[in-house]
């Protein structure tokens, strides 16, 4: 693989990345495909559930998540000490056939076991997909090749979501299974295709080298937890949202096939802005894109709320809009900065970290915004909003101060990067 302190990418790396990217995508359709159509599949309508089976349905969503951060540390000391390629691959046939098994049946038991288990596998190959993209980018691609990651991972969860509400809008609930059966042949697909990409590759591993007690020193550093703890606020925000916006939509008579085209058209927007954010971060400095994402979010957080209080006025959602475009600079500047900062050894554990905060921070959001909302109803929701700019407000200020004062400073041998 190539060194972390080589300016520019090794000659293998563009059918590496090519592989990383194809099942990226992949894992993360099947996850948002099976978010956005689990409520109705468990329970056999599409009009809605009960409110005695709420509660048990939001348990069973929260299973994929949970699985992701209570075993993906495993997952990145894994590959760093076997390689990153054998994690990858397993995870994607596993979740493959973890698929395929939600589609035998809708029982609590099996669709809350199988869901935790697909939970796992996927973060596995977030783990070991960041490290290879973080090894086969040099410092002068490191942003681009990450925006290109960003893309590829929310468009699959953009996709995956709006097919799921799409189906649901079309389909018959009795046909669902076959949703989860197509997610299975993709990811299938994918897996053949990251096969084909890494055929004649040999992956260095040292063995030897690697202990345990790296992973402190992988983690538990405070450039690192800058980088990742902005992601848990923000994929609290994420998850309130898929699980929500279908009935919010309902809500207002949107149609869920309206929805899921402008999701999609989302979706392609992101395809195309997040390698140009990644490219500006890498000529123009990482601190930037933070500074330019986080007021993005921000904005977006509170225009929201002026929406839910005032209506959809023609200025607001065109600042929701520009908010939105700010917003998405964050990804690119961010997961690279963080591999800035990563060493080379332990940067699967490093990776593994931050899939460990988005799937918490999506448990925490679900969670979250719905007991705020029970409690308090709009107030709630406001608050929730509220705690989440904030907590990316003094996150990203933390971050910039430790830059001014060299705290900051790549852990890889490299000159001091603008991250």
């Amino acid at each position: 693989m190539s060194s972390a302190g080589l300016q520019h990418a090794a000659p293998e790396s563009p059918r590496l990345l090519r592989a990383v990217f194809g099942t990226t995508f992949f894992i993360r359709f099947g996850f948002g495909l099976t978010v956005s159509v689990f409520a109705s599949y468990f329970a056999r309508t599409s009009l809605g559930i009960s409110g005695g089976e709420v509660g048990l349905v939001g348990f069973l969503s929260s299973l994929a998540p949970i699985g992701e951060f209570t075993t993906v540390l495993l997952s990145g000391l894994a590959a760093d000490r076997y390689g990153r390629f054998p994690i990858l691959l397993g995870g994607t046939v596993a979740a493959s056939l973890l698929l395929a098994v939600m589609s035998l049946g809708r029982s609590a038991g099996l669709l809350g076991g199988a869901n935790l288990l697909f939970g796992i596998a996927s973060g596995a190959i977030l783990a070991a997909s960041l490290a290879v993209v973080a090894d086969q980018s040099g410092r002068m691609e490191r942003g681009f090749e990450m925006g290109r990651f960003d893309a590829v991972n929310l468009l699959g969860y953009i996709l995956g979501f709006a097919a799921g509400l799409a189906a649901l809008g079309t389909l018959p609930n009795s046909e669902l299974p076959w949703l989860f059966r197509i997610g299975a042949a993709v990811l299938l697909a994918g897996f053949l295709f990251a096969l084909a990409s890494v055929r004649g590759y040999s992956e260095p591993v040292d063995r030897n080298t690697f202990q345990l007690r790296h992973i402190q020193e992988a983690i538990l550093r405070r450039d690192v937890l800058l980088l990742v703890l902005p992601w848990f606020v923000i994929y609290m925000l994420l998850g309130a949202a898929f699980i929500f916006l279908g009935s919010a939509a309902k809500g207002v008579g949107l149609p869920l096939t309206w929805l899921a085209a402008l999701i999609a058209g989302a979706g392609l927007l992101l395809l195309v802005t997040q390698p140009w954010f990644g490219r500006q971060a890498d000529r123009r400095g990482r601190p930037l894109f933070l500074v330019l994402g986080t007021i993005g979010f921000v904005s977006l957080l509170g225009l929201a709320g002026l929406i839910a209080q005032y209506g959809p006025r023609d200025y607001l959602l065109g600042g929701i809009g520009l908010s939105a475009l700010f917003a998405l600079g964050y990804g690119p500047a961010a997961l690279a900065s963080l591999t800035d900062v990563s060493r080379t050894l332990t940067r699967g554990t490093t990776m593994a970290l931050y899939s460990l905060v988005i799937s918490a921070g999506m448990v925490a959001g679900l969670w979250g915004v719905s007991a705020l909302d029970s409690t308090y109803q709009t107030a709630g929701v406001d608050l929730f909003f509220l705690l989440i700019a904030g907590g990316l407000i003094i996150l990203t200020t933390a971050r910039l101060d430790d830059l001014r004062a060299h705290r900051g400073a790549p852990q890889t041998g490299e000159a001091a990067p603008n991250s």
